[in-house]
């Protein structure tokens, strides 16, 4: 199995669409004691199951030429039980560092490596997430050829939060070769004929209206539909835990002030340093199923905050399943936090750029209806924890 499965991509550069990692499963590349289930697997990643146990750590680290239990025996300071049948326990503190090991383990050829990344429902309840391998000397990449165990490092910095075995805080994307990123002279005729970005009125913005540079620009919402309308949400530091196993469960007034837009004439909003912030993208963005993008965080040079600690989007992210280019695109949703000072952002200001990539093939499938997506056809959304 193995040998026929990478006999089908040998010589391919890009990352291993929906049908490439489900063969990877079956093969043993990706392996669990535990079976991988079905609804792990999206269009171009993998979803990471939480071990049975969490280890309180004393700071964050990387292993650098040690493995990572070496590491622990210096740092650990207590274990958290993760099992389904301890209602008492399972509890992550505001500001713990956090160190859990993950249920999937990877038998990587040498041709193959891997990112990861924190789901869009992690990244929205300011939840700093990063995995970290044996020997690895970065945080979220799995280098070529790797064998071994994957451990998820969790900082929650606005919740307290409630964990337990078997959920899903992190995504897996496996890559072979060297996965092209899209420069200015394949972006534009793949944006003409497929449009990513949208106004409110449906209509697909023109190629010649956007930034280009390394990718795509786009703009934050200070509008809404209107002089008071909530334009983001600003998380409550002082509030009860959240479970993470309840989904449309919470009372979004119980952890999250809403922030308004003061006046039309007067379209910015000055953010607080060190709070977190959920915003919107001023353009609605569609995916379409044949290429993947990512958010990158927001440079330093252009502002003291942090944009997008979950950026990124799976083919099929705001495609409404046809081939039209009109009334397509979701807003994207940005976590947001000011470092040091208050920063002032206006309507329409460029907050984030979103860079496409390749994959081998297009995905089986594609975000959206027939994967049970919760972020399809968004507007300024909460993670799925609250009451819509």
């Amino acid at each position: 199995m193995e040998e026929s499965f990478l006999d089908a991509i040998k010589g391919q550069s890009g990352y291993l669409p929906y049908q490439h990692i489900k063969k990877a499963c079956q093969s043993g590349i990706i392996h669990s004691e535990d079976k991988i289930t079905p609804a792990q697997i999206q269009p171009v990643s993998l979803d990471l199951r939480l071990g049975p146990k969490a280890y309180r750590i004393l700071s964050s680290f990387l292993p650098e030429n040690e493995s990572v239990e070496q590491k622990l025996k210096d740092l650990k300071l207590y274990e958290v039980d993760l099992r389904s049948n301890n209602k008492d326990s399972g509890f992550l503190e505001r500001g713990g560092v956090y160190l859990i090991p993950l249920k999937e383990e990877l038998d990587f050829p040498k041709n193959l490596y891997g990112y990861t990344n924190p789901k869009s429902s992690t990244g929205r309840l300011d939840m700093f997430t990063r995995v970290i391998v044996d020997k690895g000397h970065r945080f979220d990449e799995i280098p070529r050829g790797y064998k071994g165990k994957m451990y998820l490092e969790v900082i929650t910095r606005s919740f307290p939060v409630k964990v337990k075995e078997n959920l899903c805080l992190n995504q897996l994307r496996i890559a072979q070769g060297q996965p092209t990123t899209m420069g200015r002279q394949s972006l534009e005729p793949d944006y003409r004929k497929f449009p990513v970005l949208f106004d409110r009125s449906g209509f697909a913005v023109p190629f010649k209206d956007i930034k280009v540079q390394g990718g795509l620009y786009v703009g934050v919402d200070l509008m809404g539909s209107g002089e008071g309308e909530v334009v983001a949400y600003k998380a409550k530091t002082n509030s009860s835990f959240i479970d993470l196993s309840k989904k449309n469960h919470y009372d979004p007034q119980d952890f999250w002030e809403p922030v308004h837009l003061p006046s039309k004439r007067k379209k910015r909003i000055v953010l607080e340093p060190e709070s977190f912030y959920i915003m919107m993208s001023k353009e609605k963005i569609c995916i379409w199923p044949h290429v993947l993008a990512e958010m990158v965080a927001y440079e330093p040079n252009s502002g003291e905050l942090r944009t997008h600690y979950a950026g990124f989007f799976d083919p099929g992210f705001g495609w409404n399943g046809t081939d039209e280019p009109m009334n397509q695109g979701a807003h994207a949703v940005m976590e947001v936090r000011p470092h040091d000072v208050p920063f002032m952002i206006e309507h329409g200001q460029t907050f984030c750029r979103l860079k496409f990539e390749k994959m081998i093939e297009q995905p089986a499938k594609a975000y959206g209806q027939e994967i049970a997506s919760n972020y399809q056809s968004q507007e300024l959304k909460l993670s799925k924890y609250f009451k819509s």
